[in-house]
């Protein structure tokens, strides 16, 4: 069975090897057609640079007539001069003019070759034979010259040139300088003739190599390019079959999709609802146990000052009565005045935890009284004990206004997280400065309580997460959607910053009547 799948057929195999055949023959051939340009290429350009140094080579023989012209012009005019001066300037000129014509004489005799601006090439051209046959030719008159010029350069005064010597030197000159102009033009001649015979070469091979690469190129075209478009054009039709029922099975998988996707996005909106569910009903639990904290809080409270505070009132009472009766009587006992102050310090205590539990200054009047009435409690109580203390209060006017009192629910809040806040700074930071600010901005209720205490190592409280306070606040906050966030540094103090959504609005409050008495 296995043998039968079109996968593993010998056909399909030829199939898949195919294009690899053809793909390394596509390779090789542009290999080898990369390769025979390339090889044109260095030719041409070798060529032409050698080329270009037989040029410049036949400019400077060229150049070797009209120097010869000039040298003998000067020669002339040194002849005619009876001037010092002028005879010795008219030397230096023939000195240089003979300078050059022998270094470019010289030179082209060895094959060597400068550019346009004078540097000696680093190559050679070796000459032909015959190039050397012409310059052998030309050497006597050459050197004939080089001596007549050398003869007259060596003259010191201008009677000279009328000597004998001076007269044979010049006559020695200008024999030989028709011969030499002849003898340079057939050594140009000769280089040019040659130059056009490298030419024509140049162009039979550049010419073999052209037909070559069309050939090459046919090569190509009938044996790669033909059978590559005949097996892409079977190639095309397969696909336009394979993309024929592609189509039908992405249809299915489309509609089979969207199954899928309705039946995922339900199970995500269900999971979502109940998650959502989920975090509602622990929202309510967790309200509902701050709710009832509250309501015990002020059920404790009221027992506190309705009950236990009337019964320490009226045993103080007694006892100053009874305190006063012995007066009268003539007795005194000291332990009557420690118990008197023993149950003054009592009711104190009594009506401080009361108020603790819950402020009827809240309740009656307002989270900025509960907070004015919470920082001087501690300040007053901090300098009774002779402890250095500070805590400020800053807020918004609007807030202080009893007209406009905030959700019951968030003054509460925000009375606990500072309450929570203060005792901790100073309980366990050991501040003496303690700020706390309330302001509204973007439609948010900002609490700011910073403290110059001890403070800590944040990461603690994920190390020991039973941190009570801090949890109960955490709780308080996310109740009302609101951002907390606590920032320490040990020995640099804490800041706790908490923000709540608030849009402002005239509240109604329907707190205990019996508490706020």
């Amino acid at each position: 069975m296995l043998n039968e799948h079109p996968d593993f057929s010998p056909a399909s195999r030829h199939s898949q090897e195919e294009p690899i055949r053809l793909t390394r023959l596509y390779t090789a051939t542009l290999l080898g057609l990369a390769l025979l340009l390339t090889i044109a290429e260095v030719i041409t350009q070798w060529q032409i640079d050698k080329f270009q140094d037989e040029l410049w080579l036949i400019r400077y023989t060229a150049t070797q007539r009209h120097q010869s012209q000039q040298i003998a012009k000067k020669a002339l005019q040194l002849a005619d001069t009876r001037d010092s001066t002028t005879f010795r300037a008219i030397q230096s000129e023939l000195g240089t003019l003979f300078s050059a014509i022998e270094r470019s004489h010289l030179e082209g005799r060895q094959g060597l070759v400068r550019d346009s601006i004078g540097r000696r090439s680093t190559r050679m051209i070796e000459n032909s034979p015959e190039v050397k046959q012409r310059y052998q030719n030309v050497k006597p008159h050459f050197e004939a010259l080089q001596t007549s010029i050398r003869q007259l350069i060596a003259l010191k005064e201008p009677e000279q040139i009328k000597s004998v010597s001076g007269q044979a030197s010049l006559k020695l000159l200008l024999a030989n300088e028709n011969p030499f102009l002849e003898k340079i033009d057939l050594v140009v001649r000769q280089y040019t003739a040659e130059l056009r015979q490298n030419l024509t070469r140049l162009q039979r091979v550049e010419l073999w190599l052209h037909l070559l690469t069309l050939c090459t190129l046919i090569g190509i075209a009938y044996f790669i390019y033909r059978p590559a478009a005949r097996r892409l054009r079977q190639t095309i039709d397969r696909l336009v079959d394979a993309e024929k029922r592609t189509t039908d099975v992405n249809r299915k998988l489309t509609s089979a999709n969207k199954s899928l996707k309705k039946a995922r996005q339900q199970l995500f909106d269900a999971t979502k609802l109940q998650f959502q569910q989920q975090i509602n009903e622990q929202k309510s639990r967790t309200a509902y146990l701050m709710a009832g904290q509250e309501e015990e809080r002020k059920r404790l409270s009221r027992e506190l000052h309705d009950g236990l505070g009337q019964m320490l009132t009226a045993i103080k009472l007694q006892v100053e009565g009874l305190e006063a009766r012995l007066t009268n009587e003539g007795v005194t006992n000291s332990n009557l005045s420690a118990l008197k102050t023993l149950i003054t310090q009592t009711i104190q205590e009594t009506r401080s935890i009361s108020n603790n539990l819950m402020p009827s200054v809240l309740s009656d009047f307002g989270l900025i009284p509960g907070l004015r009435m919470l920082v001087e409690s501690h300040n007053r109580a901090e300098h009774e004990g002779g402890s250095p203390l500070r805590i400020t209060l800053q807020a918004d006017e609007w807030l202080s206004d009893s007209a406009h009192r905030l959700d019951k629910t968030i003054e509460i809040t925000l009375y606990r997280v500072s309450q929570e806040a203060v005792t901790n700074a100073i309980r366990h930071g050991k501040a003496s400065k303690i700020d706390i600010q309330l302001f509204e901005k973007d439609q948010y209720l900002h609490l700011t309580i910073t403290d110059n205490g001890a403070g800590f190592k944040t990461q603690r409280l994920v190390k020991e997460p039973h941190g009570q306070g801090v949890h109960n606040i955490h709780e308080r906050i996310k109740l009302l959607n609101g951002i907390f966030k606590l920032t320490s540094t040990p020995g640099k103090g804490t800041k706790l910053k908490v923000s709540i959504p608030y849009h402002s609005q005239l509240i109604s409050h329907d707190y205990d009547q019996t508490n706020a008495g």
